[in-house]
């Protein structure tokens, strides 16, 4: 079972001697960021309950700081992208979110699911290759 939330992130690059000067000093990150995904029910498996809406970041500022704590350079942007899963994680999470749909302030786990990540999930197989979009 395995699940990563994939976001983008503009960063800004700062050297750490005055005297370098960088041109641009700013990048879009050419490569996807993972971050993995706790296993439904176990700690910090709330994540995109408490940091996403319809597939967006909630708090852009949030998002940013945690992402530039992650990468430990500055982000200027950051966008979500997706939560990457297989369909066995896609299931754990819907029968978690199925135990408390109070906690989602839903009536199905469609609702919570469309509520939180939109259009966002992307079920992968094993066999699907990682190619970092």
């Amino acid at each position: 079972m395995e699940g990563h939330y994939v976001f983008r992130a503009r960063i800004r690059l700062e050297p750490e001697h005055e005297a370098v000067s960088i041109e641009p000093s700013s990048a879009e990150t050419t490569v996807t960021l993972f971050r993995e995904a706790p296993e439904p029910g176990t700690e910090g498996w709330l994540f995109f309950r408490d940091t996403l809406w319809r597939g967006e970041a909630a708090d852009d500022a949030y998002v940013r700081k945690l992402i530039a704590e992650w990468l430990g350079v500055p982000v200027e942007s950051a966008s979500f992208r997706e939560l990457r899963a297989d369909e066995a994680y896609v299931d754990a999470l819907k029968a978690a979110v199925a135990g408390d749909l109070e906690a989602f302030n839903a009536d199905t786990v469609d609702e919570a699911f469309s509520k939180y990540l939109g259009s966002s999930v992307h079920v992968r197989s094993a066999d699907d290759p990682e190619d970092g979009t």
